[in-house]
């Protein structure tokens, strides 16, 4: 066990664990930031995307001990109000059926509207590959992603 000094949503935080630990698990188990979830474990679905200094990143094989005194942002760290810009794109075009890969996806769309305000639609999906959509609302997420782009 180790005291592992975090940066999540803006809050300086503490956590008493194994370095090795997934930071999923750090935020689920420990910090009670559920949003993150966990769907292969493996780093291949995208369930688990955080923002690390503003790159999306898969969480679930992430070991906290890589992540200290970094930037980390949650889906709950998004917004207070759930009013960021891609999220209310995500309600305007009803893109959650079960919801599931909803955080990773919006993490995702996020850091791609960071790094490229108005993307095309070859970015969106390119940046969106491997984020698996149970659901299949590929075509929801994509528009939404537009939306949120010309806010």
């Amino acid at each position: 066990m180790a005291k592992i000094n975090l940066d999540i949503n803006g809050k300086k935080q503490v956590v008493d664990v194994d370095p090795k630990t997934p930071m999923l698990w750090v935020l689920r188990d420990h910090l009670n930031l559920v949003g993150t979830k966990y769907g292969c474990g493996v780093a291949q679905c995208g369930a688990c995307t955080i923002l690390l200094e503003g790159t999306a990143v898969r969480s679930c094989m992430l070991p906290v001990s890589q992540v200290e005194n970094k930037s980390i942002t949650t889906i709950e760290g998004l917004s207070e109000n759930g009013d960021h810009p891609v999220q209310k794109a995500w309600l305007e075009h009803d893109v959650a059926q079960c919801g599931y890969c909803q955080a990773g996806q919006i993490m995702t769309a996020v850091a791609l509207l960071e790094k490229n305000p108005k993307p095309s639609d070859e970015e969106i999906e390119a940046a969106l590959h491997g984020n698996i959509c149970r659901c299949g609302t590929y075509l929801r997420i994509k528009a939404a992603v537009k939306t949120a782009a010309q806010s």
